[in-house]
């Protein structure tokens, strides 16, 4: 088990429905990561943007992004997560993917479509909460819009870490702030939020605010919210087993199974 864990987060604008600019993009961004990193995350739908043209743009899950995220995490030798269009079957998924430096990956569907875009006509919500364990560093990752539901992610896995990739715009930007900070301290680990900038091609405004969140909302990040930036934070377990341990806040939680 490894006391610390570097995580790197990348926050740009993307390229509108276009797969191979938005590799080519994110591929000198991550070569440009001077130091060692052991975890990479990426935004929502990374490869296109927010976009409910599925049939376009779906992939098949052995597909040549999965191949891409496979590669860049070989040759920096650091995890990659991120989400992209799949299609399987009939259905098409906003589906995250957790990519190891030796080739392994896991998968999460978003649970939580966003009925306000109309998500849920175009892509099927998933149902199964992951747990990765890397490095000795339990990890839960989650998309966007499953940040509004704290029942969802409550940690009774005794995770460390929560991820959130996302395409959240500006208009409602202190909701993703403040419940990032939440979902925090309510959970006591750290709270990794990763959001792109620009404007798409439905002229929506996005404007960052990614940020990492220490288990009692100390935010660890420093760079500018707003404009495209990467920044690699250290994080400590004993951190999380120090305040755990102090506050005991977890051992109070109330207990629960959603069926």
């Amino acid at each position: 088990m490894r006391n610390e864990l570097k995580v790197t987060i990348l926050q740009s604008d993307l390229f509108w429905e276009n797969p191979d600019a938005n590799r080519r993009m994110f591929s000198e961004k991550i070569n440009n990561i001077a130091e060692k990193t052991d975890l990479i995350v990426l935004p929502e739908m990374f490869t296109s943007g927010f976009t409910m043209n599925a049939l376009a743009l779906a992939e098949a899950e052995s597909s040549k992004t999965l191949e891409w995220m496979k590669n860049q995490a070989n040759k920096k030798n650091s995890a990659i997560v991120g989400s992209f269009i799949v299609s399987e079957k009939i259905f098409f998924y906003n589906r995250l993917f957790f990519v190891e430096p030796n080739g392994n990956y896991y998968t999460y569907d978003k649970r939580h479509t966003f009925t306000l875009a109309n998500e849920h006509q175009t892509y099927t919500s998933g149902k199964n909460l992951l747990i990765i364990n890397f490095l000795g560093w339990k990890i839960c990752p989650l998309i966007c819009y499953d940040l509004r539901f704290p029942v969802w992610s409550r940690n009774t896995y005794n995770y460390d870490i929560l991820i959130y990739v996302a395409n959240w715009p500006q208009k409602r930007i202190y909701a993703w702030d403040t419940l990032l900070r939440a979902r925090a301290i309510e959970n006591m680990a750290y709270c990794v939020g990763v959001n792109r900038t620009g404007k798409d091609e439905n002229t929506i405004d996005y404007n960052g605010h990614s940020a990492i969140y220490d288990v009692l909302g100390k935010q660890l990040t420093t760079e500018n919210y707003e404009g495209n930036f990467s920044e690699t934070i250290i994080l400590e377990k004993t951190h999380i087993e120090s305040k755990r341990a102090h506050f005991q806040f977890l051992s109070d939680r109330d207990h629960f199974t959603l069926n």
